[in-house]
Formats: structure tokens, sequence, C-alpha cells
């Protein structure tokens, strides 16, 4: 089996180096930019766009143009990465089976990154150093940008891919993308669980386990508020704007980590436990989508429905399926997704769909034949049931027969 994964080390720049970055994933920005709006004028003059191929000619003719002489400087490689990127961006939001927008303008210091798509661009230093003979920082060799330490928090296991190098919080980041061919791993485990995604706790088992719910921006959010109010009473643009504003941003960086890590070690305690997992497939971005409405058409309970869409926000429910996907694939399990249609209302015992079972929203109480359970788990049992069904029904029974719940 092949295992891809990426190792992310923090660089440590000098401000020269930070210049240099800085200026590398403006160009990336500028290129993304400027072949966009190449695109979408030929869009409407009702021509065809430019392929990847013609997109590189027009990138030879800017770097090679004295008005936009500057992208020369930079590296080329992460330039023509991004017009790789925009060209399937493009086809992807013109295919009806995908569920992917037309493409955006990128803005600057918002996910500004850059890759290196070829392993043979870059290099290490992994055992450097300095003139009296003592160890220093390991160091990688970025085109362009010339040698940069960081810091080694992990090894680097397997064939290097690509590098990306990126900017958040404030600090500059290598992510390195490696591959290596395992033997297919089999799962220590035989038990099949599922579960049940909510916002009361971010996961419940069916054997009754409970995950308390991620709570990191409901408990930073009013430190938030006070310093987004000292942000709003600054010059835009100025010293102490700028300041502010970085300010904000690693905030926001170390809410992000929080979460991370909180699903992180879900995830990992799930995987080693359960050979199969059963999550319902839910539609986040549109549970999550805002109760406003229009001016003919106002929303009801928008202020209910606001708080609620953060609450679904902060738990992070498809970056936890996502990572239980890799991760269970990775040990030998497997990852189910089904319908999450009346789950919270089916009971187990007589089989009857009735709104009315779920009094609160941790009591379940059927109406027809009086079976009692937590709300969560009766659901996180229902998604289970319909999970291994499915299974059966595509791969045979002796296929789950040695599944246990």
């Amino acid at each position: 089996m092949l295992i891809r994964k990426a190792v992310r080390y923090r660089l440590e720049t000098t401000p020269e180096q930070e210049n240099l970055l800085a200026r590398a994933v403006g160009c990336v920005r500028f290129v993304w930019n400027r072949a966009l709006a190449v695109q979408k004028s030929y869009l409407d003059h009702h021509c065809s766009t430019l392929n990847y191929a013609g997109l590189c000619e027009l990138l030879t003719s800017w770097r090679n143009s004295e008005a936009f002489g500057f992208l020369a400087e930079s590296p080329s490689m992460p330039q023509q990465q991004t017009l790789r990127y925009l060209t399937q961006a493009l086809k992807e939001a013109f295919n009806k089976n995908s569920a992917k927008n037309f493409p955006n303008f990128k803005k600057k210091f918002v996910h500004d990154s850059m890759r290196y798509p070829e392993p043979g661009h870059i290099h290490f230093d992994l055992n450097p150093v300095d003139r009296d003979g003592r160890k220093v920082l390991p160091k990688i060799f970025l085109p362009c940008i010339g040698w940069v330490k960081f810091r080694k928090s992990c090894i680097i296991g397997g064939e290097i891919r690509n590098a990306t190098v990126s900017r958040a919080g404030g600090h500059w980041y290598v992510a390195i993308q490696t591959e290596k061919e395992v033997p297919d791993p089999v799962h220590p485990s035989t038990t099949a669980v599922g579960g049940d995604r909510g916002v009361a706790n971010l996961l419940t088992l069916s054997d009754g386990t409970m995950f308390l719910p991620v709570t990191a921006y409901r408990d930073l959010q009013k430190k938030l508020a006070r310093e987004q109010r000292k942000l709003a009473h600054k010059v835009k643009f100025s010293a102490n704007w700028k300041k502010q504003k970085a300010k904000i941003t690693r905030l926001h960086q170390h809410i992000a980590e929080i979460r991370k890590t909180v699903l992180h070690q879900i995830s990992t305690a799930i995987s080693k436990n359960h050979a199969v997992v059963v999550l319902e497939d839910l539609k986040v971005r549109n549970m999550a989508a805002s109760a406003t409405g229009t001016v003919e058409s106002p929303g009801r309970n928008v202020r209910q429905k606001s708080g609620l869409n953060k609450s679904i926000l902060d738990q992070g429910w498809g970056m936890l399926k996502q990572m239980l996907g890799y991760k269970l694939q990775w040990t030998g399990g497997l990852l189910l997704l089904v319908d999450p249609a009346y789950t919270s209302q089916i009971c187990p015992v007589c089989g009857v769909v009735d709104a009315g079972n779920r009094k609160t929203q941790a009591e379940f109480h059927c109406l027809h034949c009086g079976h009692e359970a937590h709300a969560d788990v009766n659901a996180a049992q229902n998604i289970l049931a319909r999970g291994l069904l499915g299974w059966q029904s595509t791969a045979g029974h002796a296929g789950v027969a040695c599944f246990a719940a």
C-alpha cells in the first residue's frame, strides 16, 4: 500500500529571507490573479479559456517583459504550479458533478503559500555544524531563497515528492510531502462502531463512549472580540494597525491549533481501537449556511441559527471525518458513510420512525414500544446498523461477519 504523508516544520528565517519569501508568494498570488483575469475576459467574450500550456506561454512573456520583470526575480516553479491549480479549478467549476465554485481572486496575507512541485528542486542539510564545530539547526535549500534553517520536530520518512512553503501567524513553515510503500496492514481489532457527530458532544459512539465538544473558539471568543475592537480604533494600514492585525492572526491560529490537536487525539484513539467506523455523510456547508435570507424573504430565528452555526464550525466535523479516513486506511481499517436521514428518530428495537421519539436533545423514548436510551447513543447505533447493512449488501455477508459492534 502506498502511504502519502506530509510533515510540517517551522522555518527560522532571517529578515532578508522573510523578504524573499514574501516577494515569492506575492508573485505567485499576482500570477494567479492576472491569469484568472485573463480567463474571465475570455469567458466574458464567449471564448474558450486557455489551457495550461497557453497560460505557461503567457507567464514566460510576463517574466520577460519590462512591466512584469519582477516575476523573474522569484522562482518559476511555484508560479507554474499555481497555473496548474488554476486550470484544475476552472475544470472543476464547470463540472456539473463537482460542488466546487468558480475560483476567486487571492488576497494578501490570506493563505499565502507556494509549492515546489519537483523534489529535485529542494535539498537538505540535516547535520550542519558551525565554525566552532557545534551542531546547529538543520537547513533546507529553496530555489531563489537559499539555505533556510528549520526546526526538525520529526523525521522525514519516505521519498520526498514536493514541498509547500506557507505563512501563518507571523511565521513561515515548510510542509514536506512524502510517499512510502508498505505492506497492506491488518487491523488488530475486529470491532465496528457507529459515530454520531453533534454539538452537545463532538462524537458519540454506539458503544456509549462520548467525546466532549471542542470549545476552542467559544473559550477565546471574548478575548478575540476585545482585540478586534482595538483594531477597529486604529488607523487602517498604520504600523499599530498591522501589529494588532498580526496579534489577531496569531490568536486565530492558536484556536485552530487547539482544535486540530483535539481532533487528532480523538481520531487516533478511535482508529486504533476499531476496525470499522460508520459516520453520517453530513453536508456541513449546507448545515452551517446563514439563515438571514433576503429583504423580500427574511429568515427566521437568525440569531439562534447563527449561534448553532458557530458551534458546528467550531467542532471541525469535516476535519474529523478526513482524519479518521486516512488513519483507518493506514491501520487497515475502513470508514463508511451513510445517509443521515432519520437516524435520530428511528427506534432500534421496533424500527418505527417518529419525530416524537426524541423528546429532548439527550433523551430518546419510543412512543410505540417504550424503548428508552440516550438520544446520541441511539442515533450512533442506528448509524452503525445502516452502515453494516449497506456494506453487507455490497461486500456479502461474509465480509461483515468478523465485525462485532
